[in-house]
């Protein structure tokens, strides 16, 4: 360890994937651990078969790293067990993700590199970002796409293996891939088509190959997707303006005791009141009277004639001439 403690950085680093973590060794810890520590993890009915036939392998696996490994299928979980001769206090830790991942329908061959130090697991809960069950079936199914192909791109842009199953995608890879696949189904989730962020990784890879452009900003290679929003809603003809906010309700409206006070009729008697309406009717019918007279009385004006402008018939007889009129004669004759 003394060895190792030379190399170690201390002060900060500008890109930390640099940085080359120091291998762990039995060395290192000779004591073993002091307490026993345990995971369990549930798993459904139609994984049971399939854990059944892999289990005496998923053991001798875990026994290399001295972890016992239990499976119940009574309950349907699965345990790993740290023991008085495991030595690595964090391969407990990879032990669950691994039991984890093939809870998530990840076969065994893929789950097992989890032990590795330089590769890690991510479990992506994608159920509660979609609340539309269709949409999210939709998002879902464009994340895969036609026959796997953009998962399967994914897959080799990034170096993870990715597991879509149910309401989670589970991934298993590098760190610095598994933050790229969350980034990628995240906003495939947020309605992102996850072909944009495919062309990103292929030009940062390919800018990534360029030992000129390591120490420069990538931003003006990178291409800038608007997003179009293809139906739009349609706007009426008439808009009605936005009246002024006012903290103060509306005055009310006044009733017909409130018009009887203003006018002065409340403190009328009945007999008034009687002799008020009838004028007011009377009024009315009279009005209506003239109206109606009027209207027939327009049948019998009689209408406006165009007046005619009187043209000057007087012929001019210098101007006309003789000569042509007899050769015309003498033509017709």
């Amino acid at each position: 360890m003394s060895e190792q403690s030379g190399s170690i950085v201390t002060a900060p680093v500008d890109n930390a994937w640099s940085i080359e973590i120091p291998k762990f060794t039995p060395d290192d810890n000779k004591h073993g651990m002091l307490e026993e520590s345990s995971f369990a993890t549930l798993f459904p009915k139609y994984r049971e078969q399939y854990l059944r036939q892999v289990w005496p392998l998923v053991q001798k696996c875990l026994s290399e790293h001295y972890i016992k490994a239990e499976l119940d299928a009574i309950e349907g979980c699965m345990v790993v067990k740290t023991t008085r001769k495991t030595w690595d206090p964090y391969i407990i830790i990879k032990a669950r993700d691994m039991i984890k991942l093939m809870s998530r329908s990840v076969p065994f061959e893929q789950a097992r590199r989890v032990l590795n130090d330089d590769i890690g697991a991510d479990i992506i809960k994608i159920g509660s970002l979609v609340r539309n069950k269709e949409r999210f079936v939709k998002r879902r199914q464009r994340l895969i796409g036609a026959g796997g192909c953009t998962l399967k791109s994914i897959e080799l842009l990034t170096n993870c293996y990715i597991q879509i199953q149910g309401q989670t995608v589970a991934a298993l890879g590098p760190y610095k891939g598994l933050q790229q696949v969350r980034e990628i189904v995240e906003d495939t989730m947020k309605n992102v088509h996850p072909i944009y962020n495919i062309k990103m990784l292929m030009i940062k890879r390919e800018l990534a190959k360029d030992p000129k452009l390591k120490n420069e900003s990538w931003e003006r290679f990178l291409p800038k997707f608007a997003s179009k929003s293809i139906s739009k809603r349609k706007e009426p003809l008439k808009k009605k303006p936005k009246k002024k906010y006012t903290p103060f309700p509306p005055p009310q409206t006044e009733s017909k005791v409130d018009k009887m006070l203003a006018s002065g009729e409340y403190f009328l008697k009945e007999d008034e009141k009687r002799r008020k309406k009838k004028e007011e009717k009377m009024k009315k019918q009279e009005e209506a009277n003239k109206t109606r007279q009027e209207k027939r009385q327009q049948a019998f004006v009689p209408p406006q004639e165009p007046a005619h402008s009187k043209q000057n018939t007087t012929v001019q007889n210098n101007t006309i001439d003789v000569e042509n009129l007899k050769k015309k004669l003498k033509k017709i004759k």
